[in-house]
């Protein structure tokens, strides 16, 4: 199931996903309409966060809902076109001034951007920044935001090809941390690997609108962790809004349990972490979305987060998981949906490296267990987690 026949169950509308980043553009061609009142914490900036003082942000916001109305239909497109974009616009966390704030373990920008998101009722939070230090605030924000119900991405970072980096948000318990793909379905090289990586997305070639800022065009070609979390985070809001019944768990659960694992035998990597998500695989065999209150993965230590659907929910029922093979190693999550418009449609695409470099196509190095995805396999049970315990299996 590609792009195409995905939108046909679900486009990802009723779903809000949060973007904290850069600020969003809301008069982007590929965004207007979609584009809801968010939450300005970068007031340095001009505008506030329907306007994007870098283009990083409206470039995941276009991953994970463009429309493709650019040139009458020859746009790019999301992943997830029906959802709504909720922005909020944290400071740039690439300027000197910026930096020395957001590094301090006490600085609540993102916290509290965190807060707001799950005050307002977004089911998705998708973070695709990294910082150097993580806090007890921010741990406390994360909790908070589950027990409202949302489900946070975060993209775990590059330079995994120089050395091994913990980053946060997505190495705060309750987060999860996206690793990025090649096209081979390898993890890229500049990808962190470690405990951190929860789940993987495809991370190369990436095109999708970003703002003039970026480009003259108005669109990009970029690639990195933080376009593999956006797909993340539209592939969650498929199936959320496929099943408007369910948690944040239920939802993160049937992710993981739907993904592509590893085919060495092994339950999980550092790598790919339990896989490459496959919503073509969640959206028409879910499984069994277990527990609505047991957060599925066992990274969060303190008891248990009862949590409750989105107050926008309606009736929807579980369904029972039946075994699949899966013949098509493309992943089927739209790699190249907007490449394949905007190349076809004759416009340029600058390449743009934008705190990641482009990763080479060549595997991660030796000491690093990351085999490409097998053309054929069938789902696997929740993996073990390094850190400890056994993510709940849905019973």
């Amino acid at each position: 199931m590609h792009a195409e026949e995905m939108w046909k169950v679900s486009t990802g509308k009723g779903v809000t996903v949060a973007v904290i980043d850069t600020g969003v553009d809301s008069t982007n061609p590929d965004l207007v309409g979609r584009v809801v009142p968010g939450l300005d914490l970068a007031p340095r900036s001009p505008g506030d966060e329907r306007t994007d003082y870098d283009g990083h942000g409206t470039g995941m916001a276009g991953l994970i809902a463009g429309t493709g109305a650019y040139g009458g239909g020859r746009g790019g497109f999301g992943l997830a076109p029906g959802a709504e974009i909720m922005p909020i616009r944290i400071p740039d966390i690439n300027d000197a001034n910026s930096l020395g704030e957001l590094a301090t373990k006490d600085n609540p920008v993102f916290a509290k951007a965190i807060r707001h998101a799950a005050d307002h009722h977004a089911q998705v939070i998708n973070v695709s920044q990294e910082l150097i230090e993580g806090s007890s605030e921010l741990t406390a924000a994360v909790k908070y935001a589950m027990g409202k119900g949302s489900l946070i991405f975060a993209s775990v970072g590059e330079g995994g090809d120089v050395g091994s980096t913990l980053n946060y948000p997505s190495a705060t318990p309750g987060v999860v941390g996206v690793g990025a793909v090649n096209k081979e379905i390898f993890a890229t090289a500049t990808s962190q690997k470690g405990e951190q990586v929860d789940v993987s997305a495809p991370g190369v070639d990436m095109v999708h609108a970003c703002g003039t800022k970026m480009s003259k065009t108005g669109f990009c070609k970029t690639a990195g962790t933080g376009d593999a979390t956006a797909l993340a985070s539209a592939s969650a809001a498929l199936i959320w809004a496929k099943h408007p019944n369910w948690t944040n768990n239920q939802v993160l659960r049937v992710l993981v349990n739907t993904s592509g694992g590893p085919t060495d035998g092994s339950k999980r990597n550092y790598a790919i972490g339990y896989g490459v998500v496959r919503p073509r695989i969640a959206l028409p065999k879910p499984g069994n979305p277990g527990p609505a209150g047991k957060y599925p993965l066992p990274d969060f230590p303190v008891p248990e987060v009862i949590t409750y659907p989105s107050p926008k929910a309606s009736g929807a029922a579980a369904q029972t998981a039946a075994e699949e093979s899966d013949s098509d190693a493309s992943l089927g999550i739209g790699i190249g949906v907007g490449a394949a418009v905007l190349i076809g449609a004759g416009v340029a695409i600058p390449l743009v490296r934008r705190r990641q470099l482009l990763a080479s196509p060549s595997p991660p190095p030796p000491h690093v267990p990351s085999p490409p995805q097998s053309p054929q396999y069938t789902p696997w049970p929740a993996p073990n987690h390094p850190g400890g315990g056994t993510p709940s299996s849905g019973q």
